[in-house]
C-alpha cells in the first residue's frame, strides 16, 4: 500500500520551563500579557507533522513518500530520513526561503506555548501530487496533514479529482481556518484525524454536528490522550482502544503524529481498525517516554514484548507478521 504523507517538514527548538505557566499568569491582565520565561534546557530536534508521520512509518518498515518543502538546509535532515525508510524524494526544496521552524516551551505540568515559523512551507502549495503519483507507480492513500494552509486544501481537492482516498489530519492549522476551509477539507475523506479538543472545535467552526461530520467521513478518528483513540463510523459501534502503560512521561511533543504513523502504518500492512490503533498507541507511548519526536528508537523484540503486555498474544501475533 502505498501512502503519501504530506505536511510541515521543520526543525524543532524544545525549551523546558521548570515552573508552571499557570502561576505566571494574571487574571485581569491577561489582554496585556507580557512574560519570558527563564529556561533551563534547549533540544533542537527534527521536527515537522509530515516528517515525523513519515519517521514513525520508516520506522516501521511501511516506506513512506514524504511530500513537502523544505530549504536548502534540508540535506542533513534528508539523509536522516532517508536512513530511516523515508522515501524524500517528492520534497520540494526552496531556493530562497530556510526549511521551517517550530519554537515550543513546556512547563512542568507538560502545557506548551509554541512559535511556528513557515519558511519553506509556504512553497508547498506548488507541489502537484500527479507529480508523486507517476513516480511511484500510483498512491493509495494521502494523508493531508498541517501545512501551507492553501497547500492542504489544493491537495484536497487534487484528491477529490483524482478519486484518491484521503484522510484530513488539520491538526496545528485548524486554528488559523475558518469553518468553510475546514468543510472543504474534510468532506469526503476517509479517515479524519483529530484530538478530543479539535474535535470541538471542528464542529463548533463548521456549524456541524457530530452526527452530520460522521456522514461526511469514512472513520471518525479521536485521540483521547491517556485514555487511548475512539473510532467511529456512521451506522457502527465505535472502536475504542486504550494505551499501553508508560515507563515514564518525558515530553508530550509528537505523540499524536506518533500514534497517525501506527495507524497508517497498521492500514498499509493490512489489519483490522482496532490494530492499526493499537499499533498507534504503542508508537504514541515510546514517543511520550523520550525527549523530540524522532528519538526514539523502534526495538522489534521490546516493542512487541510491551504490545504483548498491553494488547495480549493473539493481537501480537497479528502485528508481529508484518513487523520483521
Amino acid at each position: 500500500m502505498r501512502i503519501a504523507v504530506t505536511g510541515s517538514i521543520a526543525t524543532d527548538h524544545l525549551m523546558t520551563f521548570p515552573g508552571r505557566f499557570s502561576d505566571q499568569l494574571v487574571a485581569d491582565q491577561l489582554h496585556t500579557v507580557s512574560l519570558s520565561f527563564l529556561v533551563d534546557k534547549l533540544d533542537v530536534r527534527r521536527g515537522g507533522v509530515g516528517a515525523n508521520i513519515a519517521f514513525g512509518m520508516g520506522q516501521l518498515g511501511t516506506r513512506p513518500i514524504l511530500v513537502g518543502a523544505a530549504g536548502a538546509d534540508f540535506d542533513e535532515y534528508r539523509a536522516w530520513l532517508d536512513r530511516h525508510g523515508v522515501d524524500t524524494a517528492s520534497v520540494r526544496i526552496s531556493e530562497t526561503l530556510h526549511t521551517a521552524r517550530f519554537v515550543c516551551t513546556t512547563d512542568a505540568d507538560h502545557n506548551q506555548i509554541g512559535s511556528f515559523y513557515t519558511g519553506a512551507m509556504s512553497e508547498a502549495r506548488l507541489i502537484e501530487l500527479k507529480t508523486v503519483a507517476d513516480r511511484v507507480g500510483g498512491l493509495d492513500l494521502v494523508l493531508i496533514g498541517a501545512d501551507d494552509p492553501e497547500a492542504m486544501l489544493r491537495h484536497t481537492e487534487e484528491c477529490r479529482s483524482r478519486t484518491i482516498p484521503f484522510a484530513a489530519d488539520f491538526s496545528q492549522q485548524i486554528a488559523r481556518m475558518d469553518g468553510e476551509e475546514i468543510r472543504i477539507l474534510l468532506d469526503g475523506a476517509t479517515y479524519l484525524f483529530s484530538n478530543e479538543y479539535e474535535k470541538g472545535l471542528i464542529e463548533n467552526k463548521t456549524g456541524w454536528s457530530d452526527e452530520e461530520i460522521l456522514g461526511k467521513v469514512g472513520h471518525r478518528v479521536t485521540t483521547l490522550g491517556a485514555r487511548g483513540v475512539r473510532i467511529e463510523r456512521a451506522g457502527e459501534d465505535p472502536i475504542e482502544v486504550g494505551c499501553p502503560q508508560e515507563e515514564r512521561k518525558a515530553d508530550p511533543t509528537g505523540v499524536g503524529d506518533a500514534f497517525r504513523a501506527g495507524f497508517l502504518s497498521g492500514l498499509a500492512w493490512g489489519v483490522s481498525l482496532e490494530r492499526a490503533a493499537q499499533v498507534g498507541c504503542m508508537l504514541a507511548t515510546l514517543v511520550i517516554e523520550t525527549v523530540g519526536t524522532q528519538e526514539y528508537a523502534l526495538r522489534r523484540a521490546h516493542f512487541m514484548d510491551r504490545f504483548t503486555k498491553a494488547y495480549g498474544h493473539d493481537a501480537a501475533a497479528e502485528v508481529q507478521a508484518h513487523l520483521v
